[in-house]
């Protein structure tokens, strides 16, 4: 249903913000002459503010709908804009405008608190302890996230909503991103949020697998680190009818033990159809392997030597994940924090409701 009306949100989200700002400017500055120059009596608004009054909510929704779905909003910056631009509305009426429209109400011989609080005022009022408290939970201790795609399965699913860490790797300032008090480390195996090096505007989730000095190879899916293979061996063929007879292994990776998708083949996933898959696709994943060893696997790698001050991620799902392996390694500066726990699943591209069974999942 949602994807269905996105093309008449957009379009509404792009007229949010100039008719907000028109919706702002009549409220705060015009509306409250009207209603002074009406006393006793109460002031009618045009039938075209009216109107704007009633669709200003309608457009604010849609926007917020809107930057939901980006990838690349910065919701930090958001909610420093927030605080900032309430803050600023707060303190101009209080020090300016309301002194104002008090001499005018004295000039006129009527009482200024007769007329209403501009909503706008009354709103910033509210909205800046909020969104102050807000961005201090955010920035500095938890932060959520949504899973965009498939490269943490099974670990982590389309459409799962999770709790970040903020203070697990030291404290940031917001936007800016540049830690101001070291707290603790990333260790090999956290599962890290962080800004995708090509486009820093937008966050990344995966494993961490290579710490600064260590060498990191890949073969047949299997994590060589340091020259010693990593842990891992097989559980049971996956089948869930998007992703067809796949390997679920389990790993262990310093002190996490975790579950990772596998296929070995020398060819990339190959997509078909499937009526068995609930997603809104129109194609499904099937894993054939070659009856025979021996060809190098699609996923191999020659041996990388991870840079002092960054870190190599990987995908738990090792044939389905844009990570490291083609784009390189992470500088300590992008690091956003910790995944730690599931608080809500709910993926709009799967038909059926949320999974409730995932809601409370420590991340491993």
């Amino acid at each position: 249903m949602l994807q269905t009306l996105m093309p008449l949100i957009n379009i509404l989200a792009l007229l949010a913000a100039p008719l907000t700002a028109l919706a702002i400017i009549d409220d705060w500055f015009v509306r409250p002459v009207r209603r002074l120059h009406a006393l006793p009596e109460v002031a009618a608004d045009p039938a075209w503010a009216t109107t704007l009054y009633y669709l200003v909510p309608v457009l604010i929704i849609c926007g917020i709908i809107r930057l939901l779905q980006s990838e690349r909003l910065d919701f930090s910056l958001v909610l420093v804009l927030v605080t900032v631009i309430s803050g600023v509305v707060w303190a101009l009426d209080r020090w300016l405008l309301a002194p104002r429209r008090e001499r005018a109400a004295d000039l006129q011989g009527k009482h200024a608190g007769s007329v209403p609080l501009p909503v706008t005022v009354d709103y910033a009022r509210s909205f800046l302890p909020v969104a102050a408290l807000v961005l201090v939970i955010r920035a500095f201790i938890f932060e959520p996230f949504r899973i965009p795609s498939d490269s943490m399965m099974p670990t982590l699913l389309d459409g799962d909503f999770i709790v970040v860490n903020k203070f697990a790797y030291g404290l940031r300032l917001p936007v800016l991103n540049s830690k101001i008090l070291a707290v603790g480390e990333p260790q090999r195996g956290d599962v890290v949020v962080f800004r995708y090096p090509p486009d820093p505007a937008i966050n990344y989730i995966k494993r961490l697998v290579g710490l600064p000095g260590d060498t990191v190879r890949i073969k047949d899916d299997q994590l060589i680190i340091n020259g010693k293979p990593v842990p891992a061996f097989d559980i049971a063929r996956y089948n869930d009818g998007c992703y067809n007879n796949f390997r679920l292994m389990s790993e262990t990776l310093g002190s996490h033990t975790h579950q990772i998708l596998s296929c070995r083949t020398p060819d990339s996933i190959g997509a078909q159809a499937s009526p068995a898959c609930n997603r809104h696709w129109d194609h499904s994943y099937l894993c054939v392997e070659p009856p025979a060893g021996g060809a190098p696997d699609h996923g191999d790698s020659d041996e990388f030597l991870v840079p002092a001050g960054k870190y190599m991620m990987i995908g738990d799902n090792r044939d389905n994940s844009e990570d490291s392996r083609w784009w390189g390694f992470v500088p300590e500066q992008n690091l956003v924090g910790k995944a730690s726990r599931i608080w809500f699943n709910w993926d709009l591209n799967r038909s059926g409701a949320p999974v409730w069974s995932r809601i409370g999942h420590r991340i491993e």
